[in-house]
């Protein structure tokens, strides 16, 4: 998404989850802020999709917007549904799996 569809987001009401769309067979996202301090980015899963296990070198904020899914941080298993959020620390191995189609949004801080 370019910055100037982007900057039209700005200054309005929005309604996160209504942002991104359910894709059958995949997962689909969109970035609304990318700046160099960190950037946030919508997701949409179809049943059975995920994000394989992986690390990120930044803190990254995960925020349920609709369905559930399961969450592994660091070894330990976390069953989440709309509405509820989970810090990623830095470094620390995770990954997610859809329960039921779900949408998130992922806030990354990089400074």
């Amino acid at each position: 998404m370019s910055d100037e569809v982007r900057a039209e987001l700005k200054g309005t009401v929005l309604r996160l989850k209504d942002l991104v769309e359910y894709q059958e067979g995949t997962v689909a996202s969109r970035t609304i802020v990318n700046r160099p301090a960190g950037t946030i980015t919508l997701f949409s899963f179809d049943e059975d999709e995920g994000l394989s296990e992986h690390t990120a070198p930044y803190d990254a904020v995960v925020t349920i917007l609709d369905g559930e899914c399961e969450v592994w941080l660091a070894g330990e298993t976390h069953q989440m549904k709309e509405g509820e959020t989970i810090i990623f620390p830095a470094n620390a191995p995770h990954a997610l799996s859809a329960v039921t189609r779900f949408k998130m949004m992922l806030t990354m801080i990089r400074e």
